[in-house]
């Protein structure tokens, strides 16, 4: 007999917690999510900045397939200098920002 979806979602939260609860295994988790997250900050900011892809792509001096590439979900060969570079190209007020967290600090222990 299958298990409810309850007993699943349950089954789920606790090996969640426990692969969690290594703070090696947390950082690394924590690390893969904010990459994840990257090109979706990129594909925002750049509607913000009221720009297409063909618009970002001759501010760059690329093509419209590398920055649709750039923008991809699941793209993670970023370079610094691409990311750089591609904030530039949004314009004034957009911030690049880079974060070095310590062993014993997690991602969300930042003071404002």
């Amino acid at each position: 007999m299958a298990k409810s979806q309850k007993a699943k979602t349950d089954h789920y939260k606790e090996w969640r917690d426990n692969f969690l609860s290594d703070p090696g295994r947390k950082a690394l988790y924590e690390e893969e999510a904010a990459k994840s997250d990257l090109w979706l900050q990129l594909v925002e900011a750049r509607q913000q900045a009221g720009l297409t892809q063909m618009e970002m792509a001759k501010r760059l001096g690329v093509s419209q397939a590398q920055v649709a590439r750039i923008e991809k979900q699941g793209y993670d060969a970023y370079t610094l200098k691409t990311l750089r570079r591609y904030v530039a190209a949004l314009g004034e007020g957009f911030l690049l920002e880079v974060r070095i967290h310590s062993p014993n600090e997690s991602p969300s222990q930042h003071a404002a």
